[in-house]
């Protein structure tokens, strides 16, 4: 309860700071009509034997492993086994300003540890909001990012997890447009668990990147970093080792004249230090698109 807490004052406190920032500027705190939709995301994944489903923006699937990890502690005496996942994310997402997004909705996932598919169930919960604290517009410095995510898996009872995930991210555009630049940026997440004898270390990104979006409003995005975790541990046992290991994402989206997103699909490769591939199609569904 207490990581759920500081996860609500840090993401109101983001929030606030980028609405103050427009009001400073003079510029409208919302469009008339905000964006409104289902940022529909569905996660295939691969997860090598004695890890968890890290890597950028894995919430969902972080918490699923987690939980699973911490109930199977106890009867895996040989650590977590290889396993495949499908997950599906339902943020319900509303865009308050061109700064601010607000987004929070259910996941679920099944997964396959060798002895077939388990049932799709709901696994986790969470709310976010994403914020650009600063706007280049032109300028010489970046568009600073801020996104905040609090996950809680589900159900409630011994070995849920609540984790917290913070991705700040500086953008360089190098046009008027915004069309191309540079990307660099950090991501940390902590996790907290309802056992008194497990324990999951944070887990540490820092990349760099760049993109390109083409006239025809397609987009491509190649973010390359280091990832960083520093394990897990039930009952004196080690469930997950640590390591320090590359990991690579690629993203291709279209875009609309307005930079809303209509389609994508990202790749990742994260050695953990075994490699694990997941692949994500995100297909919004709008209630209210600008």
């Amino acid at each position: 309860m207490r990581a759920a807490a500081m996860g609500l004052l840090c993401l109101t406190m983001s929030a606030a700071a980028a609405l103050a920032a427009d009001e400073e500027d003079g510029a409208p705190a919302k469009p008339d009509v905000p964006n409104i939709y289902l940022d529909l995301r569905t996660i295939y994944a691969t997860i090598p034997a004695g890890t968890l489903g890290l890597g950028f923006g894995n919430t969902s699937l972080s918490a699923a492993f987690e939980a699973l990890a911490v109930r199977r502690g106890a009867t895996q005496p040989n650590g977590l086994p290889a396993a495949k996942s499908i997950a599906v994310d339902l943020p319900l997402t509303v865009d308050v300003s061109d700064r601010v997004s607000l987004y929070g909705g259910v996941s679920g996932s099944t997964t396959d540890a060798g002895g077939g598919w388990s049932t799709f169930d709901i696994t986790s919960w969470n709310i976010g909001v994403q914020a650009d604290l600063y706007q280049q517009n032109g300028g010489t410095i970046p568009t600073i990012t801020l996104q905040s995510t609090l996950t809680q898996s589900v159900p409630n009872d011994q070995g849920m997890t609540n984790s917290f995930n913070n991705i700040l991210e500086f953008d360089y555009a190098l046009d008027e447009d915004e069309t191309r630049g540079w990307l660099a940026g950090v991501q940390y997440t902590t996790t907290a668990i309802a056992s008194p004898f497990a324990s999951i270390r944070p887990n540490t990104i820092l990349y760099a990147g760049g993109y390109y979006q083409w006239p025809s409003n397609w987009k491509f995005t190649g973010r390359l970093g280091m990832q960083s975790f520093g394990g897990a541990q039930f009952a004196g046992r080690t469930l997950a080792e640590p390591f320090t290991q590359p990991i690579l994402r690629l993203d291709l989206d279209r875009m609309d004249d307005n930079d809303n997103r209509l389609f994508g699909i990202t790749a990742q490769i994260a050695w953990m230090p075994k490699p694990s591939y997941q692949v994500t199609l995100r297909t919004p569904l709008y209630a209210v698109r600008n």
